[in-house]
Formats: structure tokens, C-alpha cells, sequence
């Protein structure tokens, strides 16, 4: 169930983690955010691909070949991308804590259900032991028994056997 789960789990990160670089790696359609320059923020990022730079009031291309934008393309306090009111380092902040949160609740997660499983093992073994205790305890009962019938037999048999055990043997 646990190895069901890891599998699972490094399949999903994987996953995702090649569509990121295909997703960044692949072309878009050729488009020229430059003729957007000298307009308004809004009108740049209508075209996804643009980035708008406040400082230089310029729509730039963005430069897929690297994940941020370099300081002398647009410096990332001034660069907008996807919201005219988002600043780009509060946007890459915003979404690094939150892909850390999710992280650590996954983290998290397969903790509590490992722990969980432990927890719900060691009751299941614990009943186990209890049972073969008894089943133990209950054979070794049951040998006591036999051994005193054997023991008894043979008292009978010699004629050891009297009513009273106490009282001593005597030779006839």
C-alpha cells in the first residue's frame, strides 16, 4: 500500500514536472509584443506571451529560455506578467510559498497515513501475541492434564493410588 502510494506520488511529481519543461520549452505562435509598446498594461498582457515593463512603459517579449526575466530585460520589481496590478516578485513569492505548503502538507499526509498503518499494525500484533499467549497457555494446560492421567494410570495400575497422598507407603 505504501510502495502503491510512493510509486503514485513520484509518477504525479514527475509528470508535472516534464510538463513545466514542455510547457517552457515549446513555441507559441509568433507574436509581436513590441507593436503593444508605448500602450497600456492591459493591452500588452492580453497577448500571454507579453511582459510589461512599468520603468520603460515597453512590451517585451517573454523570455522563455530562462524561467525570470534578467534585471536588464526588465528588473523584476517593475515587470508584470499575466496582472497589471501583480508585482512579478510578489507573484514568484506568492507562488513559491504556496508550492511550499503543499509540499510540506503532502509531506505531511504520508506521515500521518504511515504512522496511521503503524499504529493499527501494532494493535493487529498485539492481538496476535495475545492469542498465541492463550493458545499456548491452553496447550500447556492440556499436556498437564495428560501427563496426570498417564501419572494416575500408573498409580492404579501399581496400586499406588490410595485416598489419602499424605499418608506414607507402606511394603505388604
Amino acid at each position: 500500500m505504501i510502495q502503491t502510494r510512493t510509486f503514485l506520488l513520484s509518477f504525479v511529481f514527475f509528470a508535472f514536472a516534464f510538463w513545466v519543461v514542455v510547457a517552457q520549452t515549446t513555441k507559441s505562435p509568433v507574436t509581436n509584443c513590441t507593436i503593444k509598446s508605448n500602450t497600456t498594461c492591459e493591452d500588452c498582457l492580453k497577448i500571454v506571451s507579453c511582459l510589461w515593463c512599468i520603468s520603460s512603459q515597453r512590451c517585451i517579449d517573454y523570455p522563455v529560455n530562462s524561467v525570470l526575466p534578467s534585471h536588464s530585460v526588465c528588473p523584476l520589481s517593475d515587470a508584470r506578467w499575466g496582472l497589471c496590478w501583480m508585482n512579478f516578485q510578489i507573484l514568484i513569492i506568492t507562488i513559491s510559498v504556496i508550492a511550499g505548503v503543499i509540499v510540506i502538507a503532502i509531506f505531511v499526509c504520508c506521515f500521518c497515513c504511515c504512522k496511521c498503518e503503524n499504529i493499527g499494525r501494532s494493535n493487529r500484533s498485539e492481538e496476535r501475541m495475545e492469542n498465541q499467549a492463550s493458545l499456548r497457555k491452553f496447550r500447556h494446560e492440556e499436556r498437564k492434564a495428560e501427563m496426570k492421567q498417564r501419572h494416575d494410570e500408573m498409580r492404579l495400575k501399581y496400586g499406588l493410588k490410595k485416598e489419602n497422598q499424605y499418608s506414607r507407603f507402606e511394603n505388604s
